[in-house]
Parts: C-alpha cells; structure tokens; sequence
C-alpha cells in the first residue's frame, strides 16, 4: 500500500509515517518546508521520503500526488493555532488551508479513485450540553474560526469522494510539537501554582496510538465519520493539569478556574467535547488505550526526567 501524508511535520503526520515504517508500507510526507523539519531522533519518518509541499497550491497538489500515485492520501496538514485564527487578518488565509487546502486534495484524490482520511475536530459542535456527541451527527454550530473551517473541510470531504475515513480528535499531544503537557510541564517548572479551566470536558489524544488505529482503518474498506480519542472516560482540562504533575513527579498546585476566570483566549471553546467513540469497536478496530498509560508512555518517548526519579 502507497500512502501520502500531509503535515508530516506535526504531532500526528510525524507519528503515522512512522507507523506505516513499522508496518512496512510505502509512505511518503509532505510539509511545506523544503526538508522535513520534525525531530531528528533517528525515527523512520526522518528516512522516509519526503516532498515539499504547499497545499493551497493547487496545481501543485494535483501534480505531487498524480505524480505519487497513492492509494491513499491521509491529510494531516492544518492551521491548528484557534486563538491566532480570530484576528482579522488571518482568517482568510487560515480558510485557505482549512477548506481549500482540503478541497485541493478532494479533486486530486477524487481524480486516482484513492482513499482519503481527513482528521477533524470537536470543535465542529456548539459544545453544549453534556451528552456525548455521535459521529454521524450532523447538527454542526462551530463557535469559532477554526471549527467552522475544518467543518468546511469535512464537508468538501464528505460531499466529493465515497472512499473516505473523517476523524474527529480532540485535546490531542504527540512527542513532535506543542501541546498542553509540554505547557504545563514548562508552567510547572517556573511557578508553584497554575490555573487550569475546570469546566471544559473532554479526553486527551495521544498521537502515537491515533496513527496505529489510522492506519489500521486505511487497511479496511469501512468508511465514514469516527470520533477517536484514548479512552479512560472523560475529564476536564483541571483533571488532565493534575494527573500531569503527578506523574511527572512536581508538586505545583494546580488552582480550578471557569473559562470566564481564565479569561485568555481569543476563541470561544466548546464546553462539552465529549466525543463518542463507541463505533470504532462497532467495526472491529482496537480502541486506543486509557489516557493515563498514554500520558505516562509520553512523558517516556518525550524525554521527561520525572521529578520524584531525579
């Protein structure tokens, strides 16, 4: 199996090129770097090939990917930054990688017949309530920039191609960028106290176990919309700050504030992300495994000295 793989240089591109290594498939990533700029540290993606790549560019999007000739194309690439996305002088171009981007490689994949995974988000939803959200629930009401154009790249998905995989994630850490551990962690070693906004519910996704259950998915022919996080139940961004600390072994205090205390975004975020993720073990995939074995195994592959070891 040929795979392509934008977005290489983030959290999860850099995590499922490695895993289609293990598994010995032929992956090649792209970002928009002239050479891949993930960590260096002598994984498989820093071997594999690589080509760069500006996906609002679509000609060049047509000519990279007719020129690979994939069977499937799992596009990672994203403007991810949801604060920066508000100002007025972003939201265009954060439009024009959201859902053009993603229109681009629709025709190119539309155009080979190949397959196409499309990683979305909570964020999508209003957020309210306190239910679950389903999958295939359509009842879209973004609070913000990025929410509404990575629905607007759902949709070009869904509306253009049959042989697709629409991932949403939510609260998402991986050992190749930022992420709320690494800010915490950073937090934690200046100051004796943070303040973490306890009335944001959700679960925490680990990257490296999201690409063994991508790639899992791409072997199959069982399309559709998935919510996919690490399971362990749900929890607020307080109880994720909390269970940080003490596995890293610091004793800073962790203060819960509401969202309006906090007070520092930009964005409006959603107060329920409460994903369902009952439909990946419907159709026979492995659910990824509790968050708190996550969390530990990362701070493990990031290279975090625990305090309480030192």
């Amino acid at each position: 199996m040929k795979v392509f793989v934008t977005g290489v240089a983030g959290q999860l591109g850099h995590d499922v090129m490695n895993e289609l290594a293990k598994r010995g498939y032929e992956g090649t990533g792209s970002d928009l770097a002239g050479e891949y700029s993930g960590v260096q540290d002598g994984t498989e993606v820093t071997r594999m090939p690589y080509v760069s790549l500006d996906i609002t560019d679509d000609s060049a999007v047509q000519r990279v990917i007719t020129e690979i000739s994939p069977d499937v194309v799992v596009h990672c690439a994203a403007w991810t930054a949801v604060d920066l996305a508000e100002d007025d002088d972003k939201v265009d171009k954060v439009r024009m990688i959201n859902a053009g981007g993603t229109e681009n490689i629709v025709r190119a994949c539309k155009s080979l017949d190949c397959k196409m995974v499309y990683l979305s988000t909570d964020y999508v939803f209003d957020g309210q309530g306190t239910e679950p959200w389903q999958p295939d629930c359509k009842d879209y009401k973004p609070l913000n920039v990025y929410g509404q154009t990575k629905l607007e790249g759902e949709l070009a998905v869904s509306q253009n191609l049959d042989k697709y995989f629409i991932i949403r994630i939510a609260w998402v850490f991986g050992v190749n960028g930022k992420n709320f551990i690494r800010t915490m962690l950073e937090i934690g070693k200046k100051y004796d106290s943070v303040r973490v906004v306890n009335d944001q519910t959700g679960t925490p996704t680990y990257t490296y176990d999201l690409a063994r259950l991508l790639v899992d998915m791409i072997e199959t022919e069982k399309y559709g919309y998935y919510h996919a996080t690490n399971e362990g139940g749900y929890i607020t961004w307080y109880d994720f700050a909390c269970e940080i600390f003490r596995q890293a072994g610091y004793h800073t205090k962790v203060v819960p504030v509401t969202t309006q205390e906090y007070g520092l975004s930009k964005a409006v975020r959603p107060s329920n992300s409460r994903l369902d993720r009952s439909k990946i073990q419907e159709n026979g995939f492995e659910p990824l495994p509790v968050w708190q074995d996550a969390l530990s195994r990362y701070l493990d592959a990031a290279g975090y000295q625990r305090a309480a070891d030192s």
